[in-house]
């Protein structure tokens, strides 16, 4: 039928068979070159709420993220020149700052084309996040190789930097995924 229109996925022909038909953003193997940065769309100011319940939900009760009093101390404790930033404010769970910051690099980077996430080699924190933040990430690709064992696929380090609303990097990433090729 000619009057068909298809939202398919990047590379597939076959899409106007599908009866779910999917749209996807990500990057394929081939267009993941070293030295290739992304500027990714997506920001977030993160709440209260998104840290309480993050924190609830991943069953860690560190009064570091949830007691305002203990919290009082925070930022004299762990900013170096005291921005004032957090005063007074519980320090944000730093592995909900880490799936945000891979989350937000979804659109542009993964979406769609990556087989699986294989491990993160390096994860740093170098400043403290804290609720009403507004967050903003980049990419860059490091390295990429051909898969040994799976020729239609293949490994890309991708390191993803998260920055606050003052331009302070407060998480870095460095990961490995297995990827998809276009052919």
């Amino acid at each position: 039928d000619e009057t068909k229109r298809s939202n398919s996925p990047i590379g597939d022909d076959n899409a106007d068979d599908e009866v779910f038909p999917r749209v996807y953003l990500g990057k394929y193997f081939e267009d993941l070159y070293p030295g290739l940065k992304m500027r990714h769309f997506l920001t977030r100011t993160v709440t209260e709420s998104d840290n309480v319940f993050f924190t609830c939900l991943t069953l860690n009760p560190a009064p570091i993220h949830l007691d305002h009093e203990l919290s009082k101390g925070n930022d004299s404790a762990l900013s170096s020149g005291g921005s004032g930033a957090g005063a007074g404010k519980p320090l944000f769970n730093s592995m909900f700052t880490l799936a945000l910051l891979v989350g937000m690099s979804v659109p542009e980077s993964t979406h769609g084309t990556t087989v699986a996430n294989l491990g993160f080699s390096e994860v740093l924190f170098p400043k403290p996040v804290y609720p009403g933040d507004t967050l903003r990430a980049e990419t860059t690709i490091l390295d990429r190789r051909e898969s040994k064992s799976r020729p239609t696929q293949g490994i890309v380090t991708l390191q993803h930097s998260a920055y606050n609303q003052r331009g302070e990097c407060v998480c870095r990433a460095t990961r490995q995924a297995l990827m998809k090729k276009r052919s």
